[in-house]
């Protein structure tokens, strides 16, 4: 395998199942932290959606390519179709599902940590067998610790923020370490 070639599969987050497959396209250090982007295919999100949370600092958009995302903002579900994008700002409580393949162009601006959490969450799913959504007490308590040492990135808002600390909480207690 050549370095390009390599590079190219760094940049590939394949979750062998949800949330599909993600391709960094433009990385934190592409864009000199200016943001984080990402295309994503991804065949069907279960019915909650990842849970719904904030981005305390950044804005998320999703620029839809094929089919229909749906973009839970501020207690309302909205349609985005192929050829439309929306955009979340800062601190604003969103989720996203969908119930047919979709591919979208995701973009955190500024992309802060973002790539980091991402790349974890990636180990957590791929090296640990942590499940989407989490199916027992080690998903939680892993998934937990880890968007509380990314609250910059990504903060709690169902279940709240406080569950996820106090389960983080636990976790080191209990002797859970995260990837680096």
């Amino acid at each position: 395998m050549t370095a390009v070639d390599r590079g190219k599969q760094d940049r590939v987050l394949d979750w062998g199942g949800f949330p599909g497959r993600w391709e960094i396209t433009r990385s934190t250090a592409d864009t000199d932290g200016e943001l984080l982007e990402m295309r994503f295919e991804i065949e069907t999100v279960p019915e909650e959606g990842p849970f719904v949370h904030t981005h305390p600092h950044a804005e998320e958009r999703y620029e839809v390519v094929s089919g229909v995302l749906e973009v839970y903002v501020d207690g309302e579900w909205m349609e985005v179709t192929a050829g439309e994008e929306h955009t979340v700002p800062p601190g604003t409580a969103h989720t996203f599902r969908n119930t047919t393949p979709v591919e979208i162009v995701n973009v955190h601006e500024p992309a802060l940590q973002h790539e980091a959490f991402f790349r974890r969450f990636h180990q957590l799913v791929t090296e640990r067998g942590v499940s989407l959504p989490p199916e027992g007490f080690n998903d939680i308590l892993l998934l937990a610790m880890l968007t509380t040492e990314h609250e910059e990135d990504i903060y709690a808002v169902s279940p709240p923020h406080w569950a996820f600390k106090a389960l983080s909480v636990l976790g080191r207690v209990l002797g859970y370490r995260l990837p680096d």
